[in-house]
């Protein structure tokens, strides 16, 4: 079969497509297209100290979620805020009080019993009073008094606090003007762990490369990825240096040839691989710590899955969808991670140069076809894949129609026709089957014993029992295959070697993937693909040899794609070094005994702005309570008795237009909910949403207003 290399099994085929990244036989490409300009946390081209300057920025480690490109810690905790005028004032008052004590003690006003000590360290033998030793002592005597007098109504009036507010910040701007190039041994640009290992060679011709305006941030990602396949032994350190020093920052290529992507929309920062999706609000619900700082998505934090749901126009697609899926096409072409996007035809999701293969389902012009087997030659696996997508979303009403009994039916028959044809049915050809046509049944009967295959022959007699039996799954199996049995989908889903298929096997590649689903006129067709390539990722990254490639499957709408089994796979990925991002328009699209397993199996969940009470009331579930402070504030009028006391009142309640008052406050803790459901459908402006994050470590953030145009 003719499969472009993408589902042949591995290890099996001379010169597979796509291949590795990160193989240094890889030959070099023409020259890079030109970066666009203006976007952050991207070096623009062919300015080598840009690019230095930007290898060079702090990146200090952060909570979850944090933007670390040139990030600043924040404190944990609040500071208590002054008033700038009070402050200043303060300041101004202390100041005078300092002068006034230091004038009071010079003039003699308060007496010279602040000179005792002076006098008492004088000795004898200084006499008279007025030599030279005497003065000088007596002047440091008064600078030490001026300066416990300048410390103390400094400390009053706040003076550090004026320092930090007003002078630090323009010191700090004025500073950050000037480059500050750290040593060579902790000079990223200088490549101080080749150095290290031997090869000062390399490094230099990779600094060469970059102050000559030669190498951006993908060819530093990628040849940071090759040279850990050295580290760990994937590849030799001969090979590595000879492909650096002749390619120099176009070494260890991608198979697609390409370097960069075509019209970068989001801000990337392939150091952390980090894609910035927005700015945590400056709000009072947000941690002090996150309050200002850029939010953004990582590997580390997508292996534990996301899910974000808001209605249509939300920013679900265009905020979150593209940026990460263009973050992990630009990891793939640094070695790092293969990424599926899956979405429905035009919806957005980058364009085809982004992509190393487009399955386009139902468009003729589809160079891709998709394997509906998942490139396995295992009949009962490919048997468990197809019923997750044909009846997966079927169990709770049709429990004749479970996973496990459609499983088995699909065994009972695609074992023998393999065993007699050497490949799987095609959609035609198993639509029959299932239906119990008796020219199929009798045909694949024939076969089977012809080739002396009893062991099947009893599989497929099992299932000619069952045919036409109350509660037999195989009409149902039939009335789903023939959704994909359409004149649209007549050269798709080919096992007979005349087409391109893609397996999700290729997974062990760097390879960037988008499928489009024909949702127009094939709604249910396009649910059952969708289920299919969740399933058939699922399967495919738990059976990776190398599980260091990040896996990641983007898929835009997950209307009826959740099932149990969904749930249970999607838990399984963490520790397969891989993740799903699924979007979703509402919580309703999941049936509700599904709902809190799937908020419970993604770390990062994501409610955007316009969702409804009963959505948000899930959120509010899973994100649980807290204990806060609640302060109880008691307004009471003050009565006066005396009459001078009555004509004062008189008098503010003239000037004031109120009675006077006097205020108790009561503070107490309470638990409260992080977000209720009605914040979550009312309070979250438009473009905004509310997210918590884990990470694959197991640390987390709590949820977080997160306005995704910043």
């Amino acid at each position: 079969m003719n499969s472009d290399g993408t589902r042949d099994a591995r290890g099996t085929h001379a010169n597979p497509v796509p291949r590795p990244a990160g193989s240094p036989e890889m030959p070099a490409v023409p020259p890079l297209p030109p970066l666009p300009a203006g976007v952050p946390g991207a070096p623009p081209r062919p300015d080598g100290n840009a690019f230095l300057t930007w290898l060079r920025t702090p990146r200090p480690d952060a909570a979850p979620g944090v933007w670390r490109f040139g990030h600043r810690p924040r404190p944990e905790e609040e500071p208590e805020i002054v008033p700038g005028r009070q402050l200043l004032g303060g300041a101004v008052i202390a100041f005078l009080v300092g002068w006034l004590i230091w004038s009071l003690l010079w003039n003699g006003y308060l007496g010279g019993w602040w000179l005792v000590p002076l006098y008492a360290m004088i000795p004898d033998s200084w006499a008279p009073a007025h030599s030279y030793s005497a003065v000088v002592l007596s002047y440091v005597w008064y600078v030490v008094v001026a300066l416990a007098i300048m410390i103390g109504v400094g400390r009053l009036g706040r003076w550090g606090e004026v320092w930090r507010r007003y002078g630090a910040p323009r010191f700090t701007r004025s500073q950050e003007r000037q480059v500050v190039v750290p040593p060579p041994e902790r000079d990223p640009a200088e490549w101080p762990q080749l150095r290290e290992a031997g090869a000062a060679e390399v490094a230099d011709r990779l600094v060469a490369e970059a102050r000559d305006g030669l190498m951006r941030d993908v060819d530093h990602a990628r040849i940071m990825r090759a040279w850990q396949g050295v580290r760990s032994g994937r590849h030799s350190m001969a090979t590595f240096t000879g492909a650096v020093l002749k390619d120099g920052a176009a070494a260890c290529l991608h198979p697609s040839g390409e370097r960069d992507l075509p019209g970068r929309l989001a801000q990337h920062d392939m150091v952390t691989g980090q894609v910035r999706l927005g700015t945590t609000a400056d709000d009072p619900r947000n941690p002090y710590a996150y309050r200002g700082t850029g939010l953004a998505l990582g590997p580390e934090l997508l292996g534990t899955s996301l899910l974000a749901v808001g209605p249509a126009g939300s920013g679900k697609t265009g905020g979150v969808v593209w940026p990460v899926a263009e973050s992990l096409c630009l990891h793939a072409l640094a070695g790092r991670a293969a990424v599926v996007v899956v979405g429905a035809a035009g919806a957005g999701l980058g364009p085809a140069d982004a992509y190393d293969v487009v399955v386009r389902i139902g468009n003729p012009e589809s160079v891709y076809d998709l394997d509906l087997y998942g490139g396995t030659t295992d009949p009962d696996e490919a048997a468990a894949v197809l019923a997750e997508a044909l009846v997966g979303d079927l169990a709770d009403p049709h429990p004749g129609a479970d996973s496990r009994r459609s499983t088995t039916v699909l065994a009972q028959l695609l074992g023998p026709f393999r065993a007699v044809h050497g490949r799987f049915p095609s959609v035609p050809q198993l639509r029959q089957l299932l239906d119990g046509a008796p020219g199929p049944l009798a045909g694949l009967r024939q076969a089977l014993q012809e080739a002396g295959q009893e062991s099947l022959l009893r599989e497929l007699d099992a299932r000619e029992r069952q045919l036409g039996r109350p509660g037999d799954v195989g009409s149902v199996l039939a009335d789903r295959v023939a959704l994909l049995d359409r004149p649209a989908f007549a050269g798709f889903f080919d096992t007979s070697g005349q087409s391109r298929p893609f397996s999700l096997r290729a997974l062990d590649h760097p390879v960037r993937v988008r499928i489009d689903l024909p949702e127009r006129g094939h709604a249910d067709a396009s649910r059952i693909l969708a289920r299919l390539v969740l399933a058939q990722f699922t399967a495919s990254v738990a059976v990776r040899e190398d599980r260091s490639l990040f896996a990641c499957l983007v898929l835009d709408d997950a209307t009826g794609v959740v099932t149990p089994e969904a749930v249970r796979g999607i838990q399984r990925l963490r520790s397969a070094n891989a993740g799903t991002v699924l979007t979703l328009r509402t919580l309703d699209d999941v049936p509700r005994p599904l709902r809190g397993p799937l908020l419970g199996a993604t770390g990062c969940r994501m409610a955007l702005s316009g969702i409804t009470p009963w959505d948000g009331q899930d959120f509010a579930e899973v994100w649980g309570k807290e204990w806060t402070e609640a302060r109880d504030v008691t307004d009471r009028q003050i009565i006066a008795d005396s009459p001078a006391g009555k004509a004062w009142h008189a008098l503010r309640r003239v000037i004031t237009g109120s009675a006077p008052t006097a205020r108790a406050v009561t503070v107490r803790q309470v638990e409260r909910e992080r977000w209720s459901a009605s914040e979550l459908a009312h309070a979250v402006p438009p473009g905004h949403a509310v997210l918590s994050l884990t990470d694959v470590r197991g640390e987390h953030a709590p949820p977080l207003l997160v306005n995704l145009r910043g």
